[in-house]
């Protein structure tokens, strides 16, 4: 009775963000409408702080996959825990999207921790020592306690977070080289505030653009901006007509399609709401050509069945599947954990190629490819990673997990992964836990350090 419960509770909560929605850029269209602030902050209040813990029972040292067990407490299979730091390590009361940067001059390797207070930085060189550089707090804490997302370009961080008047704090992360005691407290090297607040972003390193989503202009949808010069960025154009944008992976295009080879590509989750019920969101995947900024060119957007809130989802390596996570079809249907798989080799007619699940019950949220696995961080049963090399037959079968939140895998919002990084040169993963803080984990196999 406790997991269907929490679960109402948690898609109650959710629409009750969408009922109250207002937006400046779009009213009166009932189209592109994303949560209000106030109401998402009431979310997070009722549903994920009052959750989180600062201690944690993982200890913070090694721990490895004994007998589908780390540490006597944590379920694996596969994966072993290098370390781990708690909330209180961290300095925070909640975290929530992460990311990663590898210094190319002195090689050593970094976490990036978003939560409420601000964005902490992590030295992960030594994976089984992690040492917590420092933190760059919020720029602002007007409209409650949010989350934020980093993205990195060109050794610096663009952090967006959904606080009022806090635009996109940039970060020259070399000021971390040498930084060793008492974590330092940091100031943002630079503030773009083309923008007010976001949910997210996106930048392409190929050529030096972000992609900001879900904030207060350009209707929610993307927002583009240039950053050739990293510590000065600069607006660079606007698509909104796809609606509210939750999620992308903008790049230069490579894939099979001929007539979009060397195009600036964007794949977006998106959503508008209509009548503002489960059946009133309508969610879809969106495929836009933005090589000219100022005139970006909608290539197809498209639906898809058993859809709850279209959340995020990442291309595989070789550009001819995009892997999708929606966020609320487990509650809203009561299917199984659901990776879709989306056959992009025609951009301007891509296709459902498949559905697959892991029997689990928990949320899907982020995921992110690498050569032939992709890396799911699914809230309440943790990390799952995915063999991808057959997945033109439909097929992502599991080869590996750690479930950071043990106490269940029901579909809420409760505890558990928020995102991942998998990108470390030492083949680590490291992992945000929204109760728990940050583990480094090394999927066996992985060659490296």
């Amino acid at each position: 009775m406790r997991s269907r419960a929490i679960a109402v509770i948690s898609a109650v909560l959710l629409l009750s963000v969408l009922a109250t929605s207002s937006y400046a850029h779009d009213a009166g269209k009932g189209r592109s409408n994303p949560p209000p602030q106030a109401a998402q902050a009431r979310e997070f209040d009722n549903v994920v702080a009052a959750n989180a813990s600062e201690s944690s029972n993982a200890p913070r040292s090694h721990a490895p996959c004994i007998r589908g067990m780390a540490a006597k407490t944590f379920p694996c299979s596969g994966v072993d825990m290098m370390s781990h730091l708690t909330l209180d390590d961290l300095g925070l009361s909640f975290a929530n999207d992460i990311w990663g940067w590898t210094d190319r001059r002195t090689g050593d390797e970094y976490a990036l921790i978003g939560g409420i207070e601000g964005t902490v930085f992590v030295d992960i060189s030594d994976p089984k020592r992690p040492d917590v550089i420092g933190s760059l707090p919020t720029h602002s804490t007007a409209g409650g306690q949010f989350w934020r997302d980093i993205k990195i370009y060109a050794h610096h961080a663009y952090i967006v977070s959904e606080n009022d008047d806090h635009g996109m704090q940039v970060f020259d992360l070399t000021e971390l080289r040498g930084v060793r005691g008492e974590p330092v407290t940091f100031d943002e090297t630079a503030l773009y505030d083309d923008i007010d607040h976001a949910h997210n972003v996106n930048i392409n390193t190929d050529t030096g653009f972000a992609y900001v989503i879900g904030s207060d202009t350009c209707d929610g949808g993307l927002h583009m901006v240039d950053l050739q010069d990293p510590t000065d960025p600069t607006f660079a154009g606007c698509f909104s007509e796809h609606g509210y944008i939750h999620d992308t992976q903008c790049e230069i295009y490579t894939g099979p399609d001929v007539a979009h080879r060397g195009r600036e590509i964007c794949f977006s989750s998106a959503a508008t709401f209509n009548d503002f019920s489960p059946e009133g969101i309508v969610n879809s995947v969106s495929i836009v050509d933005v090589t000219d900024k100022s005139h970006p060119v909608a290539l197809s957007r498209f639906e898809y069945p058993l859809d709850g809130y279209s959340h995020q989802g990442w291309l595989t390596p070789n550009q001819r599947y995009f892997l999708h996570n929606d966020e609320l079809d487990e509650i809203f249907h009561e299917v199984s954990t659901t990776t879709r798989i989306f056959d992009v080799r025609d951009l301007d007619n891509p296709r459902l190629a498949g559905t697959t699940d892991n029997g689990n019950t928990s949320i899907g949220h982020n995921l992110y490819t690498e050569d032939d696995r992709a890396y799911a961080s699914n809230y309440t049963s943790g990390l799952r990673i995915f063999d991808t090399s057959r997945v033109a037959a439909g097929e992502l079968p599991e080869v590996g997990y750690f479930d950071l939140y043990p106490e269940n895998d029901n579909a809420t919002f409760e505890g558990g992964t928020w995102s991942n990084y998998p990108y470390y040169e030492q083949k680590v993963v490291a992992v945000s836990s929204i109760d728990r803080g940050l583990f480094v984990l090394k999927p066996r196999g992985r060659v490296g350090s």
